[in-house]
């Protein structure tokens, strides 16, 4: 009896995996007909099925890649030039100032601040919607020159990633045992030695993380991207979002030029996976 609600209960457990497995693919399968589709076909009742329900076509990804070549690569480019710095810029300054954090003892008198009060507010950061401060950082930008600029990105992105970051390495150093660092101090190793020739590699899942993540906000973001950039510094998804013409949404370039734009991620995601869920679980541990 045992055995047969055991079966039942893990044949539940696929079906439902499946079942949102399917939910959560769909999309992605309906992007990738759509854009092999004529309009013709997309405007019509759903047709999913290449070969079947219509014919596939290539011409919108020869748009895109060939005809729209200069204009396609040019905001890619710049996504990946803005997502990059400021990750790294993440990166580095999160995984000193949470190491900070962590290892040494911070007390802000005038406020009765502690190690754990100065993490909360570094972390409050993020409450704020960036919809609050876009138009203080537009005077400010144009005010220092920086609007249309990779720089001007890369500044706006980092200063919001770097809360998610000190947060995330703060709790990970937080899990790592102190004594090998004691042990190395011991042999003469100095605290900058410790810090980048045993913490850093230990803490390897959590950079990882912290990188993807950070990465990932700064792909993804529009609303900055929108109100800082005019031309030459345009990424992505504000070039997604200007697809849309006279004619309507072109829901077939829409869909060719989404798939370009998530491939990165999608790929970078699957290949560090495992660091991702160890850099996470280990982050959770101890806070």
């Amino acid at each position: 009896m045992m055995k047969k609600r055991s079966l039942l209960a893990t044949i539940g457990l696929y079906f439902v995996l499946i079942v949102w497995a399917f939910i959560c693919l769909f999309p992605f399968y309906w992007m990738i007909t759509t854009s092999f589709k004529r309009p013709l076909d997309v405007n019509r009742v759903p047709r999913y099925i290449p070969f079947v329900d219509y014919q596939p076509t290539g011409d919108h990804w020869k748009f895109l890649l060939v005809d729209e070549q200069a204009k396609t690569v040019r905001y890619f480019r710049n996504s990946v030039i803005a997502a990059t710095a400021s990750c790294a810029i993440a990166v580095v300054v999160g995984s000193m100032a949470g190491y900070g954090l962590s290892r040494f003892r911070y007390y802000w008198a005038r406020l009765g601040w502690r190690n754990d009060n100065i993490a909360f507010w570094i972390i409050s950061q993020r409450f704020l919607p960036p919809a609050v401060v876009v138009i203080p950082f537009l005077l400010f930008f144009n005010f220092l020159g920086l609007i249309d600029k990779h720089a001007g990105l890369i500044l706006a992105y980092s200063v919001f990633n770097l809360p998610f970051a000190v947060w995330i390495m703060r709790d990970f150093f937080n899990s790592l045992p102190i004594d090998l660092e004691e042990s190395a101090r011991v042999d003469g190793a100095t605290r900058w030695q410790t810090f980048v020739k045993i913490v850093l590699p230990l803490s390897a899942p959590g950079l990882v993380t912290v990188a993807l993540f950070s990465f990932i906000f700064a792909w993804n973001e529009y609303l900055f991207s929108l109100m800082l950039t005019n031309f030459d510094a345009i990424t992505m998804p504000v070039y997604l979002a200007g697809m849309k013409s006279t004619k309507g949404i072109e829901w077939w370039y829409m869909s060719a030029l989404t798939l370009i734009m998530v491939s990165p991620v999608l790929l970078i995601g699957l290949f560090l996976q495992r660091y991702i869920t160890r850099g996470l679980v280990a982050g959770a541990l101890k806070g």
